[in-house]
Parts: structure tokens; sequence; C-alpha cells
């Protein structure tokens, strides 16, 4: 399949005028789950980035966590000063321009605050959605801080 989703061009578009330029990896069926990535990937579960909206205090937010676990949203919000909330389908289309499933890193209409978590630091190489449910990217850490202008957060104690 090509890249010619248009959520998929804005991903690689953004990536490019970072100076990356990674291969987007396109699978036969949508991958929604971290383990369904990692099982497709043949990589751990906690390679997986995964791009979530939430809101802090109604503003939409984006935490990149490690697929091999979940975001404490009570203690996220705590660290943060305010309240986190699950974004609605509408505001994660809104804020990313992406569907839920393939949201990426990048590739938005415009800045959404970003928190990467600190779990993921311990993997050389890190996959995330490049802006469809079918596809993927290969990154890293210091890669994920960069582009999204991202804070270091823990985001579970």
């Amino acid at each position: 399949m090509s890249t010619e989703h248009p959520a998929v061009q804005r991903v690689t578009t953004d990536l490019a005028a970072h100076g990356l330029h990674p291969e987007i990896t396109w699978f036969d069926d949508a991958v929604t789950t971290a383990q369904s990535a990692a099982d497709a990937l043949g990589v751990e579960v906690g390679q997986i980035a995964n791009s979530l909206i939430f809101t802090l205090d109604d503003e939409p937010i984006l935490v990149l966590t490690s697929g091999a676990h979940r975001v404490d949203t009570e203690y996220l919000g705590a660290q943060l000063g305010g309240t986190i909330g699950r974004a609605s389908k509408e505001t994660v289309k809104e804020a990313t321009g992406q569907v839920i499933g393939g949201v990426a890193p990048v590739g938005h209409p415009g800045a959404v605050r970003t928190f990467v978590d600190t779990a993921l630091q311990q993997y050389p190489e890190i996959w995330a959605a490049a802006g469809h449910p079918k596809t993927v990217f290969p990154t890293t850490y210091e890669q994920l801080l960069r582009i999204t202008a991202g804070t270091a957060t823990a985001v579970e104690e």
C-alpha cells in the first residue's frame, strides 16, 4: 500500500521537516492495540509508543506512552496540576487530524502539548503510528522528544 493517505502524508512531511525519513510500515489489517502492533512487528509491547489524546482541564494533550502499561490519569493530572480526562473521538480528530488507532506523534494541524513517557527511554527502537491505523514507523526516544517538543514525563507511579 502506498503512503497516499492524506494523514500519513502529513506525518511523513512533518518527519522530513525534522530531518527524519523513516520507512512507513503498512499492515494488511489495522493494528489498534499495542499488543497487535508488537506482534506484527516482532518486538516487545513496551516498544510501541501509544499516542493517546487526553484533555487537561479541557485542553487536548498528547501522551506518548509505552504499550507495556497504562496512563494513570490521576497521577499524571496531579503531576501536571490539573484534571485529566479521556478525549472524545471528535476532540482527537480535531486536535490531530487523525483517527483513534492511528494517531501519530506528529502531522497535526496545530501544536498539541505533548508528554513522552519516560518508560520508553529504555528501548533503542520505538514504533509509533504514522497517521493511519494500519501504519507505524520506527523512531527513538530522543527523536520523539525532539519532533514533538515533548516533555519527558512519568505517566504512572
